[in-house]
């Protein structure tokens, strides 16, 4: 049953994006930041820790997940280290996934050539 929770919600967020861009006619990059903050927003609600135990990985890959990271290592570290804490917060949860992105689309444009 958890893997259908993970596809429902996970699969929700995808719709929800997707009508973003159609109905709205959203741009792909204000879809991706009306996520992103809508994931900050509810995590800073205290909500979406929840919703990854009820859904797992259909909470925890969408791009909501990122504004989650985001507002969770900012607040943790605001715990611990102060208000500097959450800028280094910010950088400490986030940094791999961000890394991970420019050191692959690196290789990706060294193998592709762009159409022009």
């Amino acid at each position: 049953m958890q893997y259908v929770w993970a596809f429902v919600v996970g699969g929700a967020i995808c719709v929800i994006g997707q009508l973003l861009m159609d109905v709205r006619k959203l741009t792909p990059g204000h879809t991706m930041s009306v996520l992103v903050v809508t994931g900050a927003i509810v995590d800073g609600l205290g909500w979406y820790e929840p919703l990854i135990k009820f859904a797992g990985a259909g909470a925890t890959v969408p791009i909501t997940s990122f504004g989650n990271s985001l507002v969770h290592g900012a607040l943790s570290e605001l715990k611990r280290d102060g208000w500097i804490g959450v800028i280094t917060g910010i950088f400490e949860v986030t940094s791999a996934g961000i890394s991970a992105a420019i050191i692959f689309s690196f290789f990706a444009a060294l193998v592709f050539k762009p159409k022009g």
